[in-house]
C-alpha cells in the first residue's frame, strides 16, 4: 500500500506539472495581452512599467520559472485587473459558494441517478424503465446553461417561488443546484440501471432469492453494493467540476463562485486568474480521483490496490 501511494503521489505532481506547462505556454501563444485594450489610452512608459510589475516583459522561460516558484511556496500570484486582490484571495472568497452548490448538485444527482437506475432496472421494460430512460435521454440532451433559464422562466417568473439570481439563503441555491445535477442524474442513472441489470442476473442474488430473502433486502445488501461501482467511477470528475463551480450556470445565476472569476479573467486577458484557476480545479480533480481509486477497495474488498497491472 505505501508503495502504491507513493507511486500514486508522485504520478500526481507531475501530472499537475504537465498541466501548468501547457495551460502556460497556450495561454501566452494566444494573441494579444492584458494590457491590449488600455495600449491607446495609457502612455507607453506607464504601460511597460505595468509589463515589468507582473515580469510581463521577461522572456517567456523566465515568467515559467519565476511561476513555478512562486507555485511551490502556494502562491498564485496577484490578479492582473485588480490591484488590490490576489489569485488565492479570490479562490478563497468563491469555492465556498462553489462548492455549497456543487455538494448539493451532487446530493441530488446521487439521490434521484441511484433510485431512478434502480426503479428501472427491476421494472426492466416496463413503463417505470421507459419514464426513466425518456428522462434519462433528456438529461443527456438539454445541457446545464439550456436548463438553467428554463427553470428561471418557470420556477422564479411564472410561478415565483424561486429568486431569479444572486446569492443569499438556501432558496437562491436550488435552481441552480436543479440545473447542474439535471445532467448527472441522466447519466447516473443510466449507469445504475445497467450495472444493476447485470448484477440482479449473477448467481448469489439467484441464490439469495432462494433462501427466501425479501426482494428488499436482496438489493439493499447485495444488488446496489456490487452495481455502484461504474457511479463511483463516474464520480470523480463530477466532484471535481461541481465542487470548484461550473462556470457558465455561476454566470447565469450571478453566484460569487469561482467560475465568475475564471471567465472574468479569460475575457480580461488576466494570465494569473485563468492559471490559478486551471490549476486549483485540476488539483482538485487530481485528488478526486485518488481518493475514488481507495474509495474502490472499500466498496469491493475484492480489489487490492497495488503497484501490478489489474
Amino acid at each position: 500500500m505505501s508503495n502504491y501511494l507513493v507511486k500514486r503521489v508522485l504520478m500526481m505532481i507531475v501530472t499537475l506539472w504537465i498541466i501548468v506547462t501547457l495551460t502556460f505556454s497556450l495561454m501566452h501563444a494566444i494573441p494579444g495581452n492584458p494590457f491590449a485594450s488600455e495600449s491607446d489610452q495609457l502612455p507607453e512608459q506607464i504601460l511597460n512599467n505595468l509589463r515589468a510589475k507582473y515580469n510581463l516583459d521577461q522572456p517567456l522561460p523566465v515568467q515559467y520559472v519565476l511561476y513555478l516558484k512562486n507555485l511551490l511556496l502556494l502562491d498564485l500570484g496577484p490578479s492582473i485587473k485588480s490591484d488590490s486582490r490576489g489569485v488565492n484571495d479570490m479562490i478563497s472568497d468563491g469555492f465556498g459558494a462553489s462548492a455549497w452548490l456543487g455538494a448539493q448538485a451532487i446530493a441530488i444527482a446521487l439521490v434521484f441517478g441511484i433510485t431512478f437506475g434502480i426503479v428501472a432496472a427491476l421494472n426492466r421494460n416496463k413503463w417505470l424503465d421507459y419514464v426513466a430512460m425518456a428522462l434519462a435521454v433528456l438529461g443527456v440532451a438539454i445541457p446545464s446553461f439550456i436548463m438553467a433559464p428554463l427553470l428561471i422562466n418557470f420556477f422564479a417568473i411564472k410561478v415565483s417561488i424561486f429568486p431569479v439570481a444572486t446569492w443569499g439563503t438556501w432558496m437562491h441555491t436550488v435552481l441552480p443546484s436543479l440545473a447542474l445535477a439535471f445532467g448527472p442524474v441522466a447519466i447516473i442513472t443510466r449507469y445504475m440501471r445497467a450495472s444493476m441489470i447485470e448484477v440482479m442476473n449473477q448467481n448469489y442474488i439467484r441464490t439469495a432469492e432462494a433462501k427466501g430473502i425479501p426482494m428488499f433486502l436482496v438489493v439493499l445488501r447485495h444488488g446496489i453494493r456490487n452495481a455502484i461501482l461504474p457511479v463511483v467511477t463516474f464520480l470523480g470528475p463530477l466532484i471535481a467540476s461541481l465542487i470548484t463551480g461550473t462556470f457558465v450556470v455561476e454566470k447565469i445565476f450571478a453566484i460569487p463562485g469561482i467560475g465568475k472569476y475564471f471567465v472574468d479573467g479569460i475575457f480580461n486577458r488576466d494570465y494569473p486568474v485563468i492559471l490559478g484557476t486551471t490549476i486549483f480545479y485540476s488539483a482538485i480533480l487530481i485528488v478526486t480521483i485518488f481518493l475514488i481509486d481507495i474509495a474502490y477497495t472499500l466498496i469491493d474488498p475484492r480489489i487490492k490496490l497495488t503497484n501490478k497491472e489489474r
